[in-house]
């Protein structure tokens, strides 16, 4: 529902005849009997005008009112029609809805022409704008997109934000033109409605698709786009080691990959998925928010739900998974208790289960997981992870020497000996077990950081900012012999 309907509502129910919205006024309702009134205590600012003004002008009149600074046309808000007029005076937005009576009966409509595929109306139509901002984000090897009301557009290269040149300050306006052509009709009604929507894009003139958020902030409308190449990740190039790899050719159990938004958690889950593609003959199920990599059928048969558009939500579309024969279950998030404790018992139950947490390390990930649990119950979900957890992979991405990123990855595989520890709720006796494991797969953040640093594939320092546990990584570089000042940030001489 457009913002403007809810102070329109108030012009019905209190019989009212004509509300002006002002720059930098308060909103004002006058009645039919003469007088008027103030609908709002604050003052609305111009940008917030604008961007009420955006949200109902139709589209053959946006050019008018973006060029021209006018635009006339009718509203209708529960069976009342208002006659809405835009107007720019002296740069100033007005907008002005005069209450003009119901709606008229409308004569019955023919029946309905034949449709296309409905899957064409939730094609997106692109926008000209978004064609030269999705080229320049390509063309600077950039990984994320940011457009913001106000500002330039920027791109994040390497992980460094950088402006893009060739471009002014983006007007509210505008953004919301380009934004409701990119969107699916789905995800710009949960945007109008909300003020955040989440989709995928297919920019096919890059040969890649975008994982597109929309939002509102103080100043009006944004969105961020990230790159999601249409090739899948090779396993080689991630850098993944072998015990990794291998978990693809699990039967059952819950494998998780845990870090921080923005770590490469859904690239290295494709990679694995791919490579189970490759080698197996089994069904996969993916269930997604949104849709990121698309896998194509190679040795399996893949299925891949969206979070919105298949499904409600994450724990309803795992929920029903039990009942579509699935050997591999992916869930792109497991955010609240539900979700969890379902794809445990799917876990459980002989399936094989990846998903992704937003944690900092694999022994935090065991306590997250109890941890949701109410008391009563976490001792049992210590067993039941101890019975299901196959292995919990951690990243951090991380600046590369010379330009471009790489992951370090802590990768806690599930022995006899650490099950009975999580058993026994003695998470911290962990890491020790970890290091006496290293044949099995194990390798602790540090370790791994401390091999980067070794190999001059990244700078002590931006290892330091990035690991958790900074007194242990320390130790481990002096250990390492790579002693560094971190006043400095420079390798000592």
């Amino acid at each position: 529902m457009p913002q403007i309907d809810r102070l329109l509502s108030h012009v019905i129910a209190r019989g009212g005849g004509r509300l002006h919205l002002v720059a930098d006024q308060k909103p004002r309702l006058e009645l039919k009997s003469g007088e008027a009134m103030d609908l709002l205590p604050n003052p609305l600012p111009a940008l917030m005008v604008e961007v009420l003004a955006g949200e109902v002008v139709p589209g053959d009149l946006k050019a008018s009112w973006q060029m021209e600074g006018k635009a006339q046309f009718q509203h209708e808000l529960d069976g009342q029609i208002f006659g809405i007029r835009l107007d720019r005076e002296g740069g100033i937005p007005v907008l002005i809805a005069e209450w003009q009576g119901p709606v008229p009966p409308r004569p019955a409509a023919p029946p309905p022409a034949p449709t296309a595929s409905p899957l064409r109306s939730e094609r997106s139509q692109g926008h000209p704008l978004a064609e030269r901002l999705f080229s320049a984000l390509l063309s600077k090897q950039g990984s994320d997109l940011h457009c913001t009301s106000m500002e330039p557009p920027l791109v994040r290269v390497h992980g460094d934000m950088r402006e893009i040149e060739g471009f002014d300050r983006l007007e509210p306006a505008t953004l919301l033109e380009m934004m409701e052509a990119l969107a699916t009709p789905a995800a710009w009604h949960h945007f109008q409605e909300h003020h955040d929507a989440d989709f995928a894009y297919a920019y096919e003139a890059g040969g890649c698709r975008l994982r597109v958020n929309y939002f509102m902030d103080r100043v009006g409308p944004g969105l961020v786009c990230r790159v999601i190449p249409n090739q899948l990740p090779d396993p080689d190039k991630l850098g993944l080691p072998d015990p990794v790899r291998r978990l693809c050719d699990l039967s059952k159990g819950l494998v998780l990959v845990t870090g921080p938004t923005g770590s490469g958690k859904s690239t290295t889950l494709a990679a694995i998925i791919d490579l189970a593609n490759q080698k197996r003959h089994d069904h996969i199920l993916t269930i997604e928010d949104p849709i990121e990599f698309v896998h194509p059928r190679k040795g399996c048969l893949v299925n891949q739900r969206e979070v919105g558009t298949h499904t409600d939500s994450f724990k309803n579309g795992l929920r029903a998974a039990l009942r579509e024969d699935p050997d591999i279950i992916l869930v792109g998030e497991m955010r609240d208790l539900e979700t969890i404790a379902i794809a445990l018992e799917t876990a459980i139950t002989g399936h094989l289960v990846f998903g992704t947490l937003h944690t900092s390390s694999a022994i935090g990930t065991i306590d997250r997981i109890v941890d949701q649990f109410p008391a009563d119950r976490q001792q049992q979900i210590r067993v039941m992870l101890a019975d299901a957890l196959k292995c919990v992979i951690s990243q951090n991405l991380l600046k590369k020497i010379g330009g471009g990123r790489l992951a370090a990855l802590e990768t806690l595989f599930i022995t006899p000996a650490i099950a009975n520890l999580m058993r026994e709720g003695k998470n911290f006796q962990i890491p020790s077990a970890m290091q006496t494991g290293r044949s099995y797969g194990q390798k602790l953040m540090n370790d791994s950081l401390v091999e980067l640093i070794k190999d001059k594939k990244v700078e002590p320092m931006e290892a330091y900012l990035k690991c958790p546990d900074k007194e242990s990584f320390i130790a481990a570089c002096k250990r390492a012999g790579i002693p560094f000042d971190l006043r400095l940030g420079e390798v000592d001489g």
